[in-house]
C-alpha cells in the first residue's frame, strides 16, 4: 500500500472514531417504526446473516430504509434510495438498467451490447436472487417493509455478484388472521415536462385460521422531460409506464411450519430514454447546427424500452429438530427485455468514416437504423440451508445453492435501403465480395446482427457459525463455489465478421471465507473487526468487429484489443473495522474499510473497432469511512444524517505492446462512476392539530460529489473530441474534426426535496411535495455512441417534480 494511502486512510478512521465519540448525546433508536411492523422496540430487525437480528446486533455494516424512510424521501426507485444510504451509488442508464455499486467498488459503465458481464452488487427480492447484468430490474417499491444494503463482499452467504456488496429489497408478508390494506394515488408534474400519475392498492386477507392472502397491484405513467428534433421530432420522448402484481399466500397448517408461494409480474415501456445529447452528426456544429437545446435529442427514429418480468418462487420455512429450522427457497424468473435505439447515428458514422476510401458509400448516412437488442432470460434457483433458532451462544447456519440461467442475446440493425451503400463500404475493404456473403444466416439491409446464447450453471455450499464468549462473539464462515459458462458466438452483415463460435466455454471454482470478531461490553455498544472476500465471475470476451477497425485486422486496434478471448474472475479481501453506538433517542454507526481487489474487470472501448472489451487489472482498491447518525433532539422532530468518504483507485497500469496506456487505466487513476464524497442529510417534524388530525413536514438534502463514467474519461483532458463525425442531411456534407464540449468529469450535485402533509386516524393522508426543488439537472453519465464519434450525451436526472400523493390504510 502506498504510503500517501496509508497516511490518509489513517486519518479517514481517526476522523469517524473522533466523530463517534464527539457525539454522544446525538444519536437515534436506530430508526422510525415502519408501516409492516418489523420492528423490534424501536430498531428495524434485518434477515442480512439470514436470520432476524436488529440493525445494531449484525456485525457489519446495514442499512434498511423502510417503508416510512422511502415516502419521507419520496424515493420512487433504487437511484433515489442510493442518495440517503451510504456508500451506495447508482449510474442510471435509462429505466430498469441501471448499475450499483456498493464502497467504491465500480468497474465503470457497461452498457447494453455485453451480455457475458456479471454483477458487483447481488440484488433480491426477499430471498430470490433477480441481479441480471446489464438491466437491474426497476422494481416498484409500494407495500415494501424495507431496502436492505449490505455493505462489502457477501460472498459467504450470498455468493457470486455480492463482491461490492448486496441490496434486498423485503416485503410485506402475508399476516394470519388479520385484514388490512392500503390504497394510493398520485398526481405530478416535472418544470418543463408532462404529468405523471399512479394508482397503487394492497390487501392481507385471512383464509381462514391457517392461510392468509395478500395481493399487490399497481400502475404508474412516467412523466416525460426530454425533447427532440430531427424527423422523428416530439416533445417529452422519454415518458412511460410500468404496472405489475404481487400476490403471495401464507400457509401454517401446523406452528413453525411456513409454506409461502408467490407470483411477482411486472411490465415495464418507456418510450425513450434521459439522454440529453451535447453532439449528434445529424446535428453538429461542425457542418454549421446550432447547439441542441437542454433536454434535447436528435432523433431520426422513435427508441424504445420494455421489460416484462415474471418472478414465481416458493420459500419453505420448517422446523424439523429442537433448536433446528429448514429453508428451502426455490425460484423461477422469466425476463422479455428489448431495447429499440435509434442508431443511424452509429451506422451513418461507419459509411461516413470510409466515404473516403469508397464515396458511394456516404449515402449510407442518411439512411434510418434502428438497433434492436432483445434478451431472454429463463433462471431456476434453488436454495436450501439449515439454521440454528434459540438465543444460545453458538449460532449456525448451513446450507447448499443452485442456479441453471439460460439467456439468449440478440442485436439486429435493420437498415431499409443499406446494401447497396454496404456494397461500395465493403469494396473499400474486401473488393470483389458481394454483401450477401456476408449475411450468415440474418436478413438482407442489415449490416450488424448477433445472436449470443448463454448457460450458465453454479453449484455452491455455504456456512457460518458464531460463538459468544462473555463479552466478545467469534464469527466465521465460508462458501465453495463451482461455475460453469458456455455460450455460441454468431454475427453477420458487413460490419460484423461473419463469426461462427460455437460452444465458447468458461469455468472456476473457489472458495470465500469471512472471519468477524466482535465486542460488546453493553447492549448499547459494540466494535466489529472482519476480513471478508468476494467474488466476480468472468467470462468470455466478444469478438472485434474487425472491418470497423482502422487498418482492419492488422491495425493498432485490432493488435491492442484482439486476441483477448477470456477474462477471469474478479476476487476482493475486505477489511473493516465497524462501530454501533444506540442510546435512548440516538444511534451511531460508522465502519472504516479498505478493499483489496485483484483482476478488477473493466470495460474498454475497443477504439475504431465500435466493440467493446473487458480487461483484468491486476491490482486496484477502494478504502474509506462512512457514518450514519440519527436523533430525536425533541417531541415529534426526528433528523438523519448519513454519508461516505471513499478512495477508489487502480494500483495497477495496463498498456498494449508499443507501451500505451490502455482505456485510462493506469496505477493513480480513480476507478469510474464512484464520487468521493457523499451525503444526504434529512428532518422531518409531526405534531398534532386536533385529537385526530396530525401535521407532518419533511425535507431532505442530497449531495453526490463529482465522478468519472468510464476511466479513460481521466485521460481525454478537457472535453475536446478529436474524431467526431459530421453529416449535413440537407446538402450531403460530411467529415470529422474536433469539437469540444466541456468536461468529461460528471460534476457534483445537490438535491432538495421537501414535504409536508396532514393524517388522519382513520388512515387518510394528503402529502404534498416537492422533489428537486431548485431544479437541477444532474449528470449522471457520459453516453456515446461509437465512442463518441457518432453521438455525446448524458444520462441526465428529473428535473422539479411537484405532486400530491392520497393514502389510506385500513
Amino acid at each position: 500500500m502506498a504510503s500517501h494511502f496509508s497516511t490518509r486512510f489513517a486519518m479517514l478512521a481517526t476522523t469517524a472514531t473522533i466523530a463517534l465519540f464527539a457525539t454522544p448525546a446525538m444519536a437515534q433508536d436506530a430508526a422510525q417504526a415502519d408501516a409492516a411492523g418489523d420492528i423490534n422496540g424501536n430498531e428495524i430487525v434485518v434477515t442480512a446473516t439470514k436470520r432476524a437480528q436488529t440493525i445494531q446486533e449484525v456485525p457489519f455494516s446495514v442499512n434498511a430504509q423502510t417503508a416510512a424512510d422511502i415516502e419521507k424521501a419520496g424515493a420512487t426507485s433504487i437511484e433515489d434510495i442510493s442518495r440517503s444510504v451510504a456508500g451506495l451509488t447508482v449510474q442510471n442508464l435509462g429505466p430498469g438498467q441501471s448499475q450499483v455499486s456498493v464502497r467504491g467498488v465500480s468497474a465503470g459503465q457497461i452498457v447494453r451490447d455485453q451480455p457475458g458481464v456479471k454483477e458487483q452488487v447481488g440484488i433480491y427480492l426477499d430471498e430470490s436472487v433477480i441481479s441480471l447484468s446489464l438491466f437491474t430490474p426497476d422494481f416498484d417499491l409500494f407495500d415494501l417493509n424495507r431496502v436492505e444494503t449490505l455493505r462489502g463482499p457477501q460472498g459467504t452467504l450470498f455468493g457470486s455478484g455480492s463482491v461490492g456488496g448486496t441490496v434486498r429489497y423485503i416485503t410485506s408478508q402475508p399476516k394470519l388472521g388479520r385484514t388490512e390494506g392500503q390504497v394510493a394515488a398520485d398526481v405530478n408534474v416535472l418544470k418543463g415536462g408532462d404529468v405523471g400519475y399512479s394508482g397503487k392498492a394492497a390487501v392481507n386477507l385471512p383464509l381462514g385460521e391457517k392461510a392468509a392472502l395478500r395481493v399487490v397491484g399497481y400502475g404508474e405513467h412516467f412523466a416525460g422531460f426530454i425533447n427532440a428534433v430531427g424527423p422523428a421530432a416530439g416533445k417529452n420522448v422519454n415518458d412511460g409506464e410500468r404496472y405489475g402484481v404481487r400476490a403471495a399466500v401464507l400457509f401454517e397448517p401446523v406452528d413453525g411450519l411456513k409454506i409461502t408461494p408467490r407470483v411477482v409480474y411486472q411490465d415495464i415501456k418507456t418510450n425513450g430514454f434521459n439522454r440529453a445529447e451535447i453532439y449528434n452528426i445529424y446535428a453538429s456544429p461542425l457542418a454549421g447546427a446550432a447547439p441542441l437545446p437542454e433536454n434535447t435529442q436528435y432523433l431520426r427514429l422513435r427508441e424504445g424500452f420494455r421489460d416484462k418480468t415474471t418472478l414465481a418462487d416458493l420459500t419453505i420455512n420448517a422446523p424439523i429438530a429442537d433448536g433446528i429450522e429448514a429453508t428451502s427457497v426455490t425460484s423461477y424468473i422469466n425476463r422479455d427485455i428489448v431495447v429499440s435505439r435509434d442508431a443511424s447515428a452509429l451506422t451513418g458514422s461507419v459509411y461516413v468514416s470510409f466515404s473516403g476510401a469508397a464515396p458511394a458509400a456516404l449515402g449510407g448516412a442518411a439512411l434510418a437504423s434502428n438497433l434492436r437488442d432483445t434478451t431472454k432470460l429463463k433462471q431456476w434457483t434453488q436454495e436450501l440451508r439449515l439454521s440454528s433458532t434459540g438465543t444460545g451462544p453458538f449460532q449456525w447456519v448451513f446450507g447448499g445453492f443452485y442456479t441453471d440461467v439460460n439467456r439468449k442475446y440478440a442485436q439486429r440493425l435493420p437498415t431499409p435501403g443499406a446494401d447497396v451503400f454496404s456494397q461500395a463500404f465493403l469494396d473499400a475493404i474486401a473488393p470483389g465480395t458481394p454483401v450477401s456473403a456476408t449475411y450468415n444466416g440474418f436478413p438482407a439491409d442489415s449490416p450488424y446482427n448477433a445472436d449470443i446464447p448463454y448457460k450458465i450453471k453454479q453449484f455452491a455450499v455455504f456456512g457460518e457459525a458464531s460463538y459468544k464468549v462473555g463479552q466478545f462473539k467469534l464469527t466465521a464462515g465460508g462458501r465453495y463455489y463451482d461455475f460453469k459458462e458456455s455460450r455460441d458466438f454468431i454475427s453477420g452483415g458487413v460490419f460484423a465478421n461473419g463469426d461462427r463460435n460455437i460452444g465458447d466455454k468458461t469455468k472456476s471454482n473457489g472458495f470465500n471465507p469471512r472471519f468477524i470478531v466482535s465486542y460488546q461490553p453493553d447492549r448499547n455498544l459494540s466494535v466489529n473487526l472482519q476480513a471478508s472476500k468476494g467474488f466476480r465471475l468472468g467470462g468470455v470476451n466478444d469478438p472485434l468487429n474487425i472491418p470497423l477497425c482502422s487498418g482492419g485486422a492488422t491495425g493498432d486496434d485490432a493488435k491492442t484489443y484482439g486476441n483477448r478471448p477470456n477474462y477471469k474472475d474478479e476476487s476482493l479481501w475486505n477489511y473493516e473495522a465497524g462501530i454501533k453506538v444506540g442510546s435512548g433517542a440516538v444511534t451511531f454507526n460508522a465502519a472504516a474499510f479498505y478493499n483489496d481487489i485483484r483482476n478488477l474487470q473493466v470495460t474498454a472501448d475497443a477504439g475504431s473497432c465500435s466493440s467493446r472489451v473487458v480487461f483484468n487489472v491486476p491490482k486496484a482498491h477502494t478504502a474509506g469511512v462512512e457514518f450514519e447518525l440519527s436523533a430525536r433532539p425533541a417531541k415529534g422532530f426526528e433528523l438523519a444524517v448519513n454519508g461516505s468518504v471513499i478512495e477508489s483507485k487502480f494500483d495497477s497500469t495496463v498498456t498494449d505492446a508499443n507501451g500505451v496506456v490502455i482505456a485510462g487505466i493506469r496505477d493513480g487513476n480513480r476507478l469510474p462512476t464512484v464520487p468521493k464524497f457523499q451525503m444526504s442529510a434529512t428532518a422531518s417534524y409531526i405534531t398534532a392539530l386536533s385529537d385526530t388530525m396530525d401535521w407532518t413536514a419533511n425535507a431532505s438534502f442530497q449531495h453526490v460529489g463529482n465522478r468519472f463514467t468510464q476511466p479513460s474519461d481521466q485521460e481525454a483532458g478537457a472535453g475536446s473530441f478529436t474524431n467526431s463525425i459530421f453529416y449535413n442531411p440537407a446538402t450531403g456534407a460530411a467529415g470529422t474534426g474536433s469539437y469540444n464540449f466541456g468536461s468529461y468529469q460528471l460534476p457534483s450535485y445537490d438535491l432538495v426535496n421537501v414535504s409536508t402533509g396532514v393524517s388522519w386516524q382513520n388512515g387518510l393522508s394528503v402529502l404534498v411535495y416537492a422533489n428537486n426543488l431548485f431544479n437541477k439537472n444532474p449528470l449522471l453519465s457520459l453516453d456515446r455512441e461509437r465512442g463518441g464519434r457518432a453521438r455525446l450525451s448524458y444520462n441526465v436526472g428529473s428535473p422539479r417534480k411537484i405532486g400530491v400523493t392520497v393514502r389510506k390504510t385500513f
